[in-house]
């Protein structure tokens, strides 16, 4: 196999972002700034809008207010996005179940006419196996277990060479060993292609396990930034609690507390 071109990693910044729906704030200001080539990952509870702010970076959403800065180019100069190569793991994995896997891999390769067939055909093998993949090309993704599924979702995101990949929840529904499977993936990347990672989740085992840095979300607000020791030697009491959130079942109560 022909190991992946390096990507040129890119540098991600948040300036003042705000976005509502129906007057209701999810967003309210939020600041960042992603090193190139860093594992940032973005952590706190459901619902605090983790996943709208990714869709923001990846020019899903448009903000009320505030700016995306990638290396520098703001999101809001024409086209700058597709100048850019960004890629997604969506939370579901997204992929089409009426496909193979190869065809869902190579789909926005063939769909766009960027290399000939045979070309596309090589390089969804490389990124396949890359990913540990081999042999399940001709695959549908009823027959693969959810991990195989999710690396099918970053062996996708890879066809592209992207200099930043954006996870969202890339562990949701997974048992605890591909758990670890994906965040040796995701640590993987960084080491061969050299690329930017911004991962959104609420696994702790996982930021912890992956991340250089790790920013605190809650209800549209970033708490807190800092390495993975700097965020569990915080003494701000959110942190503490969801740091150390468990659950403790008394076995004479039907009902486990927390």
């Amino acid at each position: 196999m022909t190991d992946s071109v390096p990507a040129q990693s890119i540098s991600v910044s948040v300036r003042g972002l705000r976005k509502s729906y129906t007057g209701q704030p999810v967003l309210k200001g939020i600041n960042l700034d992603v090193q190139p080539g860093e594992i940032f990952v973005i952590m706190g509870p459901s619902g605090g809008g983790k996943s709208v702010l990714l869709r923001h970076i990846i020019g899903l959403e448009q903000p009320d207010e505030g700016e995306i800065f990638l290396d520098g180019s703001s999101m809001r100069e024409t086209d700058v996005a597709s100048r850019r190569r960004l890629a997604m793991v969506f939370q579901s994995g997204a992929l089409l179940n009426s496909l193979t896997v190869a065809e869902n891999v190579g789909l926005y390769l063939a769909e766009h006419r960027l290399h000939r067939p045979e070309e596309i055909d090589r390089i969804v093998t490389e990124k396949l196996e890359f990913l540990g993949l081999k042999g399940v090309k001709q695959k549908l993704p009823s027959e693969l277990s959810g991990g195989m599924k999710k690396r099918v979702a970053i062996a996708r995101a890879l066809v592209i060479d992207p200099q930043l990949i954006l996870y969202d929840e890339p562990t949701s529904e997974l048992d605890p060993i591909s758990t670890i499977t994906i965040g040796e993936e995701i640590l993987a990347l960084k080491d061969r292609i050299h690329v930017t990672s911004l991962v959104v989740t609420h696994d702790r085992d996982l930021a912890f396990g992956v991340a250089d840095r790790i920013a605190m979300m809650s209800e549209g607000e970033i708490l807190f930034i800092g390495t993975p020791h700097e965020v569990r030697s915080s003494s701000h009491p959110f942190i503490r609690k969801f740091l150390t959130a468990e659950f403790k079942f008394n076995a004479t109560d039907a009902h486990p507390t927390i």
